[in-house]
């Protein structure tokens, strides 16, 4: 049993540790072609912070385990919004003014209505289903560069930490590269193969580890982005972060994992979760779109109702 617990945990580690290398050697790379940084951030890096949830909803449909992928990126949408809105919160006052959140917040709420309703219509996603969605994700990267270019500012869910991979040798670049593609899938495997003993020790399906427990983990990076931002006093970057990622991760991971893999959608995401997700997404919009400042007590309420939604995956198991 231990040794569950220590391939999850190694996992996860291996995870955040890929993902960031392999957009900084990305980043790295593309700056000696001279890619243009919008084109970097559009591309890479959106595509780079995916990176772990794309790997683990792979390895878990291609393992025959479809519920750990879908609650992987349902959980992580959830996550996200309570816990990476919330706690941020808690540690400093934000408010969401960033340029453009407002329109990524729509491009959300469009993209979390359709993956619901491809779910709930279908009970699965198919090829087509997931064709659908990249090429939507296509038509967003296009509408940001368009919106980006004429206004002459970077995509609002980027971190410029994120991707200061400046003056890197040509062996470093390739090394971090060589070393993220090695520990992604290696940390994907570690992760679905932990996550998948625990589900069969605890007695619980592997829908709900997957957005308990896999979902938590794989928002642990934008986790400590908005941390980090909130007690430099830039809390506002936490929202065009949780936006991009919701984003992503509908479009790009669940696109390409049922383009290339498709899979059921367990019942109890249809009838429960994916509702759960929906409402994140709203409160996410009304914060959004009314201006509303973040303080201490609306972190509380956040991270409170991550907290009741936890207990009640297992409780009411």
């Amino acid at each position: 049993m231990l040794i569950s617990y220590v391939s999850l945990l190694g996992g996860f580690v291996l995870l955040i540790i890929g993902g960031d290398t392999l957009i900084k050697g990305a980043v790295g790379l593309a700056e000696r072609f001279a890619v243009p940084p919008l084109i970097i951030g559009l591309t890479i890096v959106a595509f780079g912070t995916s990176a772990p949830e794309l790997f683990v909803s792979l390895d878990a449909v291609f393992a025959n385990q479809p519920g750990l992928a879908v609650g992987n990126v349902v959980g992580s949408n959830i996550a996200n919004v309570l816990l990476v809105i919330g706690i941020p919160a808690l540690i400093s006052t934000m408010s969401p003014t960033e340029r453009g959140v407002r329109r990524n917040v729509f491009a959300m709420l469009v993209a979390t209505a359709l993956f619901m309703a491809m779910m709930g219509f279908q009970g699965e996603l198919t090829r087509v289903s997931g064709g659908i969605l990249f090429a939507l994700l296509i038509a967003y990267l296009v509408w940001q560069f368009v919106n980006a270019r004429s206004n002459n500012v970077a995509p609002t869910f980027l971190d410029e930490e994120e991707v200061d991979a400046k003056g890197q040798s040509g062996l470093g670049i390739g090394l971090r590269i060589v070393a993220g593609l090695i520990c992604l899938p290696l940390g994907a495997e570690l992760t679905v193969t932990g996550a998948s003993s625990i589900a069969s020790s605890w007695g619980v399906p592997e829908t709900i580890i997957g957005l308990a427990i896999v979902g938590i983990g794989t928002s642990l990076p934008e986790l400590a982005t908005s941390i980090t931002a909130a007690w430099r006093g830039h809390g506002a970057v936490a929202f065009g972060n949780v936006v991009g990622s919701n984003l992503f991760n509908i479009l790009s991971i669940m696109g390409l994992t049922a383009l290339i893999v498709p899979f059921d959608v367990d019942q109890r995401i249809i009838d429960v979760d994916m509702w759960v997700m929906a409402a994140a997404a709203i409160v996410l919009a009304i914060v959004v779109f009314g201006r509303i400042r973040m303080g201490k007590a609306l972190g509380a309420v956040l991270t409170t109702a991550f907290i009741v939604y936890l207990y009640t995956l297992f409780a009411w198991n």
